[in-house]
């Protein structure tokens, strides 16, 4: 891992939430994540993402997941009436550097954004021979299949949603590369949702 001119590493971090039975949508196909809306807007959730983002100058996104917060986010930062940490996170994610991995996106209209047509892992090599804080994937479950695979994710936080769908696509199939990871942070939502952090062990160790 390669360190910043500050002497701290660039962590990549991925964001995602998951039902009980693995899944990241339900059955009913990729929009099919309403069961995830309650545990998301409780305060576990929140305060997570607003410690992600102190730490954070970079987001790693898909197209459907830019175009979906890129709709929804920016009128927050502007909603004074908002609930503060979400105020907070929209905020942050209008000024921070977006990187958007697409082959069929030809503009990328929210500001402090740009597109890569390429592979993901080896754009992540790249930044972290740069200057800067953590990356983070927000939710593009494509990017961080990507990156498990390559050995580029360090962190990995999962909101575990006490909810079984079912039915739907779930985070990680057979094949994914054997690895070890230790929890490092957990905490608990009203909603019965758990917030869980794991950081990847170094092979061999």
């Amino acid at each position: 891992m390669t360190t910043t001119t500050g002497g701290q590493a660039r962590k990549v971090i991925a964001n995602i939430s998951l039902s009980l039975d693995g899944r990241v949508h339900g059955r009913g196909g990729e929009y099919d994540m309403g069961w995830i809306g309650p545990h998301a807007v409780s305060d576990a959730p929140r305060d997570l993402m607003v410690r992600m983002a102190g730490s954070a100058t970079t987001v790693l996104l898909g197209r459907k997941n830019y175009e979906g917060f890129g709709g929804y986010w920016p009128a927050v930062a502007q909603d004074e009436s908002a609930e503060p940490r979400d105020r907070e996170m929209a905020q942050w994610l209008d000024e921070v550097e977006k990187v958007v991995f697409s082959s069929t996106l030809t503009g990328a209209p929210w500001k402090n954004s740009r597109i890569v047509n390429g592979d993901a892992a080896a754009e992540v090599r790249r930044l972290r021979a740069e200057p800067g804080g953590d990356m983070v994937v927000l939710n593009s479950v494509s990017v961080i299949k990507a990156l498990v695979a390559a050995g580029e994710l360090d962190r990995l936080t999962i909101t575990l949603c006490p909810e079984l769908v079912g039915g739907g696509a779930r985070l990680f199939e057979d094949g994914v590369p054997q690895t070890s990871w230790t929890l490092t942070d957990l905490s608990t939502s009203g909603t019965g949702a758990i917030c869980l952090t794991y950081d990847r062990k170094p092979a061999g160790s």
